[in-house]
């Protein structure tokens, strides 16, 4: 299935291409507007050359930050996330052999695929429930329980990148955060 988020085709190409490329942008959706985080890996791509976690967790820090920080640059913390980004990468290339789906594809519950999401750096576990939720309603990765695990991302709606399908439902998920956001603020 074709992933639709970004509103860039290059972009969403890249992410349904490259699963170390859907990893990165989720790990980039983080105090930035979504579809500029999920066109980060495309960026780098175009930038660095390849994705490959190898090559991306050996580079040069110094001038991996410089290519992440380059307008437009990946994050609006370019320099942080050039680092964890070169993190992510050791991590998949040490534990996954750079096989970024072995992630997924060789949970044996929803309960053990969110547990390896959440020891991702940058993955807190709100943000791997998303991600749990994304692969599941995007790629289809549904391991038993995953359900449980994601609580109301599972449900129908929009309430996350995981309900992103085009430009219409990307909208419609910032009205849903909006809505939880004024409803939080009025209860405090």
């Amino acid at each position: 299935m074709a992933i639709h988020i970004t509103g860039d085709d290059h972009a969403d190409q890249v992410l349904t291409d490259d699963p170390f490329a859907l990893l990165v942008g989720m790990m980039l959706d983080q105090q930035y507007p979504m579809e500029h985080a999920f066109r980060g890996p495309a960026k780098v791509l175009d930038r660095f050359g390849t994705l490959e976690p190898a090559r991306i967790a050996q580079a040069d820090p110094e001038e991996f930050k410089a290519l992440c920080s380059t307008p437009p640059a990946i994050h609006r913390f370019p320099g942080s996330m050039a680092a964890r980004l070169q993190e992510l990468a050791g991590l998949v290339e040490e534990k996954y052999d750079g096989d970024t789906a072995r992630l997924w594809s060789e949970a044996t519950s929803g309960k053990d695929l969110l547990k390896r999401v959440m020891e991702l750096p940058g993955f807190g576990k709100q943000k791997a429930q998303i991600f749990v939720a994304l692969l599941a309603k995007q790629l289809g990765v549904r391991p038993e329980g995953w359900e449980a695990v994601v609580g109301d991302y599972a449900l129908e709606g929009h309430r996350s990148v995981a309900d992103v399908v085009d430009p219409a439902s990307l909208q419609k998920v910032r009205d849903f955060k909006k809505e939880k956001k004024a409803a939080a603020k009025a209860q405090a």
